[in-house]
């Protein structure tokens, strides 16, 4: 059973509402030194670490803080250079940013922990998350690196996360922070060094490895400082801002700052379910806000959660009332099934009129953007027929494509727009783009290196 942390609903829920558009700070990968400390393999085994980092027993920790919690288990050399003091004072005049991630962080940061001590692993890299994405599940890089670990889509395959119309593990706090801690602990396994894996993490392996054999080569030290010059400004800064975060939470007194207590217990737990069901119906179930809902599951993208092996996540209590009600309920969990588009000419009208809907319904549920139609061979949300119980199909929804096409309102598409000016057409045409950018980038296993071997991001 999963867990993770407790503190104030409301702070946390209420921090968590906008999706974040930042600057790309994740883990940029090397494709090429992956895949072959990989041996072709897209799954990796966990590797163990040095003897000195034996994981932690759960019961070694009695301090009713998490932030205590995480101060024991620091043990990463600290680093004190003037980037740091930059980066420490930065933070530390921008208290109510770290307050306002502190309660994003709550719901999730136990479970980062314990998953931390039971690898043996370095408590403030719990703390990482504050760079790479402030706590926010749905926080998104230019490059759609998504989630609080920053996963681009093809590093979000290498260590299979699910990435389908339906569900994005990149966002799914149990599976990314999976997949984090382990690319994490392979890279200090391959360095020696949790600067250099942190660095590596950012920047890529293959990266680091190519600056530690230039310094080598020229009898210099390969320690992070004596690296650092050799580094892009985002990686050089990178191990930087993590110290200065946990300098602060080290001690937050010194700079002014009273963090938001986090309970040293469980948020939340992990629920089976068996047959699809409707977001909404499970936050009902629960009796959760949708937002609420959302906060601890932002993997869902659909309206209707499928995959009969698929679990949500819910605070304990919460997790009782789901399931007392549950066995009350009398309605169908699921009113959503798939259509899949065989002709440009089924405009959102005629699909509306079919399934006994409006046009606005149907393109909420798929997030259709204005001016757009759907491509043949597109599968779609549409209502259930009355009566029926069936889910969706578990190759559907592995498999399902969403492709749009700029609406010229053509006489012949029965239920389409009017004509276009030149403006939106131009706007609709880059939304088109857009959409068949990204269907193609999450298609591709391993994306393409860039000239300085970094994953594009």
């Amino acid at each position: 059973m999963y867990e993770t942390t407790r503190t104030t609903k409301a702070l946390a829920i209420a921090a968590l509402a906008p999706a974040l558009l930042i600057p790309a700070l994740g883990h940029a990968a090397d494709s090429a030194a992956t895949a072959s400390s990989q041996g072709g393999s897209a799954t990796l085994a966990r590797t163990a670490l040095p003897s000195a980092l034996a994981p932690a027993k759960a019961d070694d920790y009695k301090d009713p803080d998490l932030w205590g919690r995480i101060r024991s288990g620091y043990a990463i050399p600290d680093l004190d250079t003037p980037l740091v003091a930059k980066h420490t004072q930065w933070f530390a005049s921008r208290s109510d940013n770290l307050v306002r991630t502190s309660g994003r962080a709550s719901l999730y940061l136990y479970h980062v922990v314990q998953e931390l001590e039971k690898r043996g692993m370095p408590t403030e890299l719990a703390l990482l998350p504050v760079i790479e994405s402030g706590f926010n599940p749905q926080a998104l890089s230019n490059a759609n690196a998504a989630g609080i670990w920053q996963f681009v889509p093809g590093t979000g395959k290498d260590f299979n996360l699910q990435q389908n119309m339906f569900k994005d593990e990149r966002r799914g706090v149990l599976a990314s922070t999976d997949a984090a801690l382990t690319y994490l602990q392979r890279l200090y396994t391959m360095f020696g060094d949790w600067q250099l894996a942190l660095a590596a993490y950012n920047w890529g392996e293959g990266n680091v490895q190519k600056a530690i054999q230039k310094n080598r080569s020229l009898g210099k030290p390969t320690d992070f400082e004596s690296l650092a010059e050799l580094m892009p400004a985002e990686t050089r800064n990178y191990v930087p801002k993590l110290q200065a975060v946990k300098n602060i939470i080290a001690n937050p007194a010194q700079y002014g700052m009273t963090l938001p207590a986090i309970d040293n217990q469980p948020y939340f737990i992990t629920v089976d379910k068996t047959s699809d069901i409707d977001l909404a119906v499970a936050a009902q179930l629960a009796e959760m806000s949708i937002d609420e809902f959302k906060a601890l599951n932002p993997q869902f993208k659909k309206p209707v959660i499928t995959g009969e092996s698929t679990k949500i996540l819910l605070p304990k209590e919460n997790a009782e009332k789901f399931h007392l009600n549950l066995a009350q309920w009398g309605h169908a969990l699921s009113t959503w099934t798939t259509h899949k588009i065989t002709s440009a000419r089924e405009s959102l009208a005629s699909l509306a009129s079919k399934f006994g809907t409006t046009p606005e319904v149907i393109r909420q549920a798929n997030n259709i953007p204005p001016q757009m139609r759907l491509k043949a061979g597109s599968t779609i949300l549409v209502p259930k027929a009355s009566g029926s119980t069936s889910d969706i199909a578990e190759n559907i929804i592995e498999n399902a494509q969403l492709a749009f096409e700029a609406d010229r309102g053509d006489a012949k598409h029965k239920g389409g727009t009017q004509k276009l000016t030149g403006a939106q057409r131009i706007k609709a045409t880059a939304a088109n783009a857009m959409a068949e950018l990204k269907s193609r980038v999450s298609r591709v296993g391993k994306p393409s290196a860039s000239s300085n071997g970094r994953k594009h991001r």
